[in-house]
């Protein structure tokens, strides 16, 4: 009974631990989208072809800089309200550019995925307690 027990907890624990990757993997789908997007609204607005290929190429790179220093899960500045305040900056803008693109489909899909990989996601790197036969001596 016991090994039931203990078979079934970690059952849930791999069932629960798989949908948190699979949230993850949306959610970093839905990062890449929103660069995606940001540089097809710089390639296609309106300019020079020289202001175009530099929104294109800088936009993405300039808030790719961004996210990494604030909103990525080893962000060099972790501090929670800048990595919400940046996610929320760039899915809005990516949003916003693909309305501006005339493509409200591919808006809402952004916009849907963005909130749920972002929410359901979660930190993948749980806090566990150490294990107490492994864990090193404390003298």
């Amino acid at each position: 009974m016991l090994s039931y027990l203990i078979s079934a907890h970690s059952e849930e624990a791999v069932v629960a631990q798989t949908w948190q990757w699979a949230w993850a993997l949306v959610a970093f789908g839905a990062e890449l989208a929103a660069l995606g997007a940001l540089a097809w609204w710089g390639a296609t607005t309106g300019g020079t072809t020289a202001l175009r290929w530099v929104l294109a190429i800088g936009l993405p790179l300039a808030v790719a800089a961004a996210w990494g220093l604030f909103a990525a899960p080893q962000a060099v500045v972790q501090v929670l309200v800048l990595a919400v305040l940046t996610k929320v900056v760039v899915f809005g803008a990516a949003v916003l550019a693909l309305l501006g693109a005339g493509a409200p489909r591919l808006a809402a899909v952004l916009a849907v995925a963005a909130v749920l990989g972002t929410v359901l996601s979660g930190p993948l790197t749980a806090q566990q307690p150490p294990d107490p036969v492994s864990a090193p001596a404390v003298r």
